[in-house]
């Protein structure tokens, strides 16, 4: 996959991510592309890593399977170390 690819699938599974964790997030839409091309990345290492399978090309449902999977973990990771800026104390 290119680079541009990357930039469209990490949108996209960095949204559903979002939306399969509701809640307010610091962050726009760099940070969610940042969201799911890292969880993109982390999810080929799990799947090669745990369940050796590799990720496919851009339109096979193990790619996409992967890339959301990766975006959860890095976005669950995200808010216990930013947090939700109302839970901040002064």
């Amino acid at each position: 996959m290119g680079i541009v690819s990357w930039i469209i699938l990490g949108l996209i599974a960095g949204g559903i991510a979002k939306m399969l964790m509701p809640g307010k997030d610091p962050g726009g839409c760099i940070i969610t592309i940042l969201l799911g091309v890292g969880g993109a990345m982390l999810g080929g290492w799990v799947g090669r890593s745990l369940f050796d399978v590799d990720l496919g090309r851009f339109f096979e449902a193990r790619t996409w399977g992967l890339a959301i999977l990766g975006a959860l973990i890095i976005l669950a990771i995200y808010r216990l170390v930013i947090g939700s800026p109302g839970r901040r104390r002064n």
